[in-house]
């Protein structure tokens, strides 16, 4: 949902860019280094670009630069943070320690700005970390990891220790199972899935199976190899699960079973976990719309928060899908607020007239008179001539432009390569995938991938089509990484 979601607003503000240049402007590879005041009041931006100039941007200002859960630099915020929960023991790991959910982007940029000119910073204390990080096999101590839905444990899935034991009550709260996997330290931790309960949540299976943090097995026979314990072990585990499940009663607390029995002869689907740092429910403070306040408590004028940049909206742990659901509130709270703040800065007329703009109306104020002009046959356009032009079409080439309708036929020789020959771009430095029949050169895009680095090079030198278009609108590369594709695949 979160990624149609956000796939959906980029489109949109996109569309306004292209369609409104006036009202929106998108700029890329920018950093904001400063929030600007007057008088105590934020009036704008500045900014830095890929090539090092600084310019100024005006207006009110919406911070929406996320947490701060891939600071990891000894003076980060991650640092300055602590855990906060009393499941957790108190040898639990340092922040630092853990891995990340996050891309390398989550440095909490926002947070600092802000704080530089006097705005507060609440809850920095609370920090989330979520038991299930998928683990890389091949990769144990890698840094930046995918997350492993909650469907995976709401379907039925059970976490075992390295001895194939269970220890928690896999449907409590996120701290809560964090806190009994450090108290049991006994990991590596596998979260096990029956064919009945993988049968609902297929489509999150082979996805992660696809990312090669997943691995399916025909037996528990096999599974038990796999983890280095006699069948024996994880038969009598299975057996005392479902022996509880048909009792409803638990050692571990647990009342919900889902998609039970678990057989030793069914096949199953598994994946190592971890805990790691996903969520900072701490942040700049705010009021119901979004209003950053400072250290004293006041609404610091024209400065705003939405996501997870602002704190004090989730508590001590933020429960699964409020992270979306605070994202939209507020993004369209501080929105409306923040636009409110901007027209109270204007006088009457000029309001009028900036209302009518956005609406596609003529307003215009004569004293006490308002006169309103309604265009019956659509939003105002550009009062050009179109005296002598050509009905035929106007040709679209902006792959941003709504109107765009797809790239024209090359006339240039399309160059076509083997798997064998995509198979020797594997390196950071030199990266090749296949999607959807063609070949891809990402090695300059890599660093700009939102997804981070690691979502590509899972798939160097190999065929990503299955899973690209799980979470991929087919329009992707040509919109934004056009000049990656160097070619087709031979068959």
């Amino acid at each position: 949902v979160s990624t149609q979601s956000t796939w959906g607003l980029i489109e949109r503000l996109e569309e306004a860019a292209k369609v409104t240049p006036d009202r929106c402007r998108i700029l890329l590879k920018s950093r904001v280094t400063k929030l600007l005041t007057e008088n105590g009041e934020v009036v704008g931006v500045e900014i830095t670009n890929k090539d090092g100039k600084v310019t100024n941007e005006y207006g009110a200002v919406v911070l929406a630069t996320g947490g701060f859960a891939a600071d990891f630099s000894p003076d980060s915020l991650l640092a300055q943070s602590g855990a906060n929960s009393p499941h957790w023991p108190k040898n639990h790991p340092s922040l630092l320690e853990l891995p990340t959910t996050n891309g390398e982007h989550c440095t909490g940029d926002g947070m600092k700005v802000a704080r530089a000119i006097g705005a507060s910073l609440v809850d920095m204390d609370k920090v989330q970390v979520h038991p299930t990080g998928l683990v890389f096999p091949d990769k144990p101590d890698e840094k930046q990891l995918f997350l492993a839905t909650e469907a995976l444990r709401g379907v039925g899935g059970i976490l075992l220790t390295n001895n194939g034991e269970r220890f928690v009550d896999e449907l409590q709260k996120r701290d809560y199972v964090t806190g009994a996997m450090w108290k049991a330290n006994k990991p590596p931790y596998r979260l096990v899935m029956n064919s009945l309960g993988a049968s609902k949540i297929q489509w999150h299976c082979d996805h992660y199976i696809g990312r090669g943090v997943m691995k399916k097995f025909e037996s528990g026979a096999e599974l038990a190899k796999e983890m280095g314990i006699p069948a024996s072990k994880l038969e009598k585990t299975f057996s005392e699960y479902n022996k509880a499940a048909e009792n409803k009663k638990c050692q571990f607390g647990k009342t919900q079973f889902n998609n039970v029995p678990f057989n030793m002869s069914d096949r199953f689907y598994v994946s190592i976990v971890t805990p790691i740092v996903h969520y900072c429910m701490a942040g700049v403070e705010v009021g119901p719309k979004g209003e950053v306040k400072d250290t004293n408590g006041k609404v610091i004028p024209g400065l705003f928060a939405a996501g997870e940049v602002a704190g004090g909206v989730h508590g001590a742990n933020r429960l699964g899908g409020n992270s979306l659901l605070d994202c939209v509130v507020f993004g369209r709270e501080t929105g409306a607020a923040a636009s409110a703040h901007v027209l109270s800065k204007i006088g009457s007329s000029n309001r009028l007239s900036v209302l009518g703009s956005h609406l596609g109306l003529t307003i215009e104020q004569n004293g006490r008179k308002i006169s309103l002009q309604i265009p019956l046959d659509g939003p105002v356009q550009n009062s050009i001539s179109n005296e002598g032009q050509s009905d035929e079409p106007e040709e679209v080439n902006d792959p941003l432009d709504p109107r765009y309708k797809g790239p024209a036929a090359s006339k240039k020789e399309i160059k076509q390569f083997t798997k064998e020959e995509v198979a020797k771009h594997t390196s950071e430095n030199d990266v090749w995938v296949i999607i959807n029949g063609q070949v891809l050169d990402c090695t300059k895009f890599l660093p700009d991938h939102p997804g981070g680095k690691k979502a590509i090079m899972t798939f160097a030198g190999k065929d990503a089509t299955a899973e690209f278009n799980m979470l991929h609108d087919p329009k992707v590369v040509e919109k934004y990484a056009p000049d990656s594709v160097i070619g087709t695949l031979k068959e």
